[in-house]
């Protein structure tokens, strides 16, 4: 009987020892997919980071060559404004009514197409964000205009 006990005892201290084992091994395994996950995450979270940053470099850059052509659309219309500014001034007469006007809508053009052509559409909007700074209620009014008038063209 002392025999069996034996036996019984080694067999329970094997199964116990390959119970650990299994125990360590399903350890180890659980450990090694844990770290690759999470280096597999960290490698899908660096891709789409950089995936997000170069699509807003490139935002920037199309908003930035964008904004650079309207200035340089803005320049050519000023440029053509005061080129108009001279043809009246040419063609028109020197003297009278017809003359003071012709002379300063002439006036008019250059100095708006000076303008255009300095500043540019970033000026344009930089000055009216100045005006609308600097006279809120009368601004708040005209916008209030304006889309009553856009809401009655838009009705009929």
């Amino acid at each position: 009987m002392a025999n069996t006990t034996n036996q019984g005892h080694q067999v329970k201290d094997r199964a116990k020892d390959a119970a650990n084992t299994a125990y360590d091994k399903t350890k180890d395994a659980a450990s090694t997919a844990y770290d690759k996950t999470k280096d597999m995450a960290s490698t899908a979270y660096d891709k789409a980071s950089d995936l997000a940053s170069q699509a807003a470099d490139r935002a920037g850059d199309i908003a930035s060559r964008a904004g650079e052509r309207a200035d340089n659309a803005a320049s050519s219309v000023g440029s053509g404004m005061k080129s108009l500014a001279g043809t009246v001034r040419d063609n028109t007469p020197n003297s009278g009514m017809l003359g003071t006007a012709s002379d300063r809508a002439a006036d008019a053009l250059e100095g708006a197409g000076r303008y255009l052509e300095d500043r540019g559409l970033s000026g344009i909007a930089d000055d009216m964000a100045g005006l609308i700074k600097r006279n809120p209620i009368p601004a708040v009014l005209i916008g209030i205009g304006i889309g009553f008038l856009i809401a009655r063209s838009t009705r009929s």
